[in-house]
């Protein structure tokens, strides 16, 4: 298992019921969800990944099942990872989806023009 099809199935879901254009491409081993050419929100095995506001970082990672990404060995501000313990419930995903679209706006872009 590359990564969960299941939580995937779930992020499209909540994608789809807020009405959110978005772009699913697999990279990094997972997915990952792009919203107006930003990564957005990700799946690596069975975490979430969600790119949030650099501003709250400190206070996401105090949430349950959240810390702070590491995938490349050290800590990258503004993105976290969210174990499954984090995800039972759809409002629990939709917490963290919605912070991830709340920041993309803010978000640059790798995109090249």
């Amino acid at each position: 298992m590359a990564y969960d099809e299941y939580l995937a199935e779930r992020v499209r879901k909540v994608f789809l019921e807020k009405g959110i254009d978005f772009e699913e491409k697999k990279m990094m081993g997972g997915v990952c969800y792009l919203v107006k050419d930003k990564m957005c929100t990700g799946i690596i095995k069975t975490r979430l990944m969600a790119r949030i506001d650099p501003e709250i970082f400190e206070e996401a990672i105090t949430k349950k099942g959240c810390q702070a990404m590491d995938f490349t060995g050290r800590t990258m501000k503004g993105f976290v990872f969210i174990e499954p313990s984090g995800l039972d419930m759809d409002s629990e995903l939709d917490y963290w989806i919605q912070l991830a679209l709340d920041f993309n706006p803010k978000a640059k872009s790798s995109k090249k023009k």
